[in-house]
């Protein structure tokens, strides 16, 4: 697919920037080919955006910092987590409930401002993230709060991320063995899912159709879009290469090589 200059004019048109993190702006702590341009040139048009990530292991202010240590400066308020989407939507489902966590601070501390309680007895939830930290005794804990009447929620459905070392197991991969132990399904609160989108529409106070989304994956930002009914833009600077994009019922409206590209 060739990005002709009419697409360029429609996505430099739009005025609503929905933005995956992981694949887009950067690499672990390596930032990415013209993701600094892009973020300027955001600024700079006085665009609407958003930094939608589908990892639940930092908080807003811990992504701020990190994109301030590779050269980018942003507000907290252009960030919005998976781990924010799952907190919400819990508190919508069970206002002061309790979960049992498998996770890291930023899915913790989401879900303790949304008036959860953590509770490794008998929690209403099983809820599980990226961890650095999970081991066979947390598995087994959360297979039989399962069994014993937990739900199961994923922040996110992704089974894999980019990362510098390589590519790392996601939570679509920790929460794979508690499904087939208990023969339950998670519901996954993040990207495709169209509710993170909303979500992320009201933030920006945008129309879908004056909106794009970016991203780098096909099985949750484009669809994700897809589905909502954005126009997406799909980048190769993380986990997918334009042979793999075949393989897939459904494309992208624009491929570019990265973030960049289209200034």
């Amino acid at each position: 697919m060739n990005v002709t200059t009419r697409d360029i004019e429609t996505i430099r048109n739009k005025q609503g920037f929905i933005c995956d993190m992981d694949g887009v702006l950067y690499h672990g702590n390596r930032l990415l080919p013209g993701a600094r341009e892009f973020v300027a040139w955001l600024r700079q048009e006085k665009k609407q955006f958003l930094f939608l990530t589908n990892s639940s292991e930092r908080s807003p202010k811990e992504l701020d910092q990190k994109l301030a240590r590779l050269g980018i400066d942003v507000s907290e308020e252009h960030f919005y987590t998976s781990a924010l989407s799952t907190a919400a939507f819990l508190k919508s489902q069970s206002p002061g409930g309790s979960a049992f966590v498998i996770g890291e601070a930023g899915l913790i501390n989401a879900l303790y401002d949304a008036g959860f309680s953590m509770n490794n007895v008998n929690p209403d939830y099983v809820v599980v993230g990226e961890s650095h930290s999970y081991t066979f005794d947390t598995l087994q804990k959360a297979i039989n709060l399962v069994l014993n009447g937990a739900r199961l929620i994923g922040t996110n459905p992704d089974v894999s991320g980019p990362a510098e070392v390589g590519i790392v197991p996601g939570t679509g991969s920790l929460i794979a063995p508690i499904e087939l132990a208990t023969g339950s399904k998670a519901y996954f609160v993040g990207k495709p899912n169209p509710l993170m989108m909303r979500h992320a529409l009201k933030k920006l106070g945008c129309r879908r159709e004056e909106s794009i989304i970016i991203g780098d994956r096909m099985d949750t930002d484009i669809i994700a879009g897809i589905e909502s009914e954005i126009d997406t833009l799909l980048v190769l600077s993380g986990v997918t290469s334009r042979d793999e994009i075949a393989e897939f019922a459904y494309s992208p409206h624009f491929i570019l090589d990265n973030v960049g590209a289209f200034l």
